[in-house]
Order: structure tokens, then C-alpha cells, then sequence
């Protein structure tokens, strides 16, 4: 065996231990918030040793960290099989998939510290992306800047996720606000042309 292919044997054999301790670390969450997540009961339930949990993904409060990069995974996932070309697919893809599996996502956020920037990775860049789409599209005005636009409407859905994950809304306000926030940014950087249709969603919403 060439030098090349067993060095890329040893990682995707890292990359599975890795996959099944991350969803060791899901299945004790389900089972019940009385479900301690100890290193060792994540090692026994992913059939890998402590020492391997430590070296894949680090000490406890890394854990969490690992948990949201799976998240972003499958996010991005998701994302690459629907196309990046409208907003609002990145926004509801990504409230679909926290609201898909309440109760791992309501813990990881809870318990993670830097859980605010659970959008800052795949989510971020995609809505960045087709907001950068769209403004070559003549959709948003030449001069807007996608990066503080696609910021804006990322720092509206942290709020809302945190309001659902303490249950002060549930899961159609959470995608109702998340899209909210997305059409008053798109509505604000509208090209002229493009302006009535965006403004379109907000007339809507303040008839009902």
C-alpha cells in the first residue's frame, strides 16, 4: 500500500470513530436530561476507549463544539443538494434542522458558551453567498454590503434559536421570526426595480 493511501486510511478511520462518538453524545442526550454525557459513558456507548474521545474530540466542553460541527455538517449537506441561490432556503433549511431534533439542539445550545456562534459557520457563508447572488442578479442594490447584511439576519436567528430553546416560542415562531428578519433585510437592500416584490412578504405578515 502506497505511503499516501494509508495515511487517508487512518483518517477517514479517525473521521468514523469520530462520527460515532459524536452520535454517542446524541443518543444520551435523547434518552433523558437525568443522561449524564461523561466521557466514559460516551466512550462504552461509541465502543471506542476514553483516551480515544479525548483525542478526537478533547475534554467535555469540547464536546458540545463537536456536536455543533456535526450540525453545520449535515447543514451543509442539506444545503448543497437544494442550490444557495435563495436566502430564504439557507433560513429554513437551518431552522428545519434544529427544530428536526429538539432535544439534542435545545441542549447543545444551552450548554454550550460560545453557542452564539453556532451560525457563523456554514449558515453564515451560505446566506452570504446567494445574498451575493442576488445583488449580481440586480436584486439588492450594487453598493450593499452582503457581508453585514447576511450578519444582520444571522444575529436575528441566534436570538430566535435562543428564544426557542427556552421554550418562549415554539417551532413555527421560530421560523417565522428567522424569515422575518431575512425579508426586512432584503426589503431594506432592494434594487428598485425588485423593491415591491420584496416588500411584498411584509405587507402580507402585517395583514394577518
Amino acid at each position: 500500500m502506497a505511503p499516501g493511501n494509508d495515511g487517508g486510511l487512518r483518517e477517514r478511520h479517525k473521521a468514523r470513530r469520530r462520527s460515532r462518538i459524536v452520535e454517542a453524545v446524541r443518543e444520551l442526550l435523547r434518552e433523558g436530561p437525568k443522561s449524564g454525557i461523561s466521557v466514559e459513558r460516551i466512550a462504552e456507548r461509541a465502543e471506542v476507549a476514553p483516551a480515544t474521545v479525548y483525542n478526537l474530540i478533547g475534554p467535555r466542553e469540547r464536546i458540545w463544539e463537536a456536536l455543533a460541527a456535526g450540525f453545520m455538517e449535515e447543514l451543509e449537506h442539506r444545503l448543497a443538494g437544494q442550490g444557495t441561490g435563495d436566502p430564504h432556503v439557507v433560513v429554513r433549511t437551518t431552522v428545519q434542522l434544529f427544530v428536526a431534533d429538539p432535544v439534542v439542539s435545545r441542549r447543545m445550545v444551552r450548554a454550550w458558551e460560545a453557542s452564539g456562534l453556532v451560525l457563523d459557520r456554514s449558515p453564515l457563508t451560505r446566506l452570504r453567498d446567494a445574498m451575493e447572488e442576488a445583488r449580481a442578479r440586480g436584486v439588492l442594490r450594487a453598493e450593499v454590503d452582503v457581508d453585514a447584511l447576511a450578519a444582520v439576519v444571522a444575529a436575528a436567528c441566534v436570538g430566535a434559536l435562543h428564544q426557542w430553546v427556552a421554550a418562549l416560542i415554539d417551532d413555527d415562531r421560530f421560523l417565522s421570526r428567522a424569515v422575518f428578519a431575512l425579508d426586512v433585510a432584503l426589503a431594506a437592500a432592494a434594487a428598485d426595480p425588485c423593491r415591491e416584490e420584496l416588500l411584498e412578504p411584509l405587507r402580507r405578515r402585517s395583514t394577518r
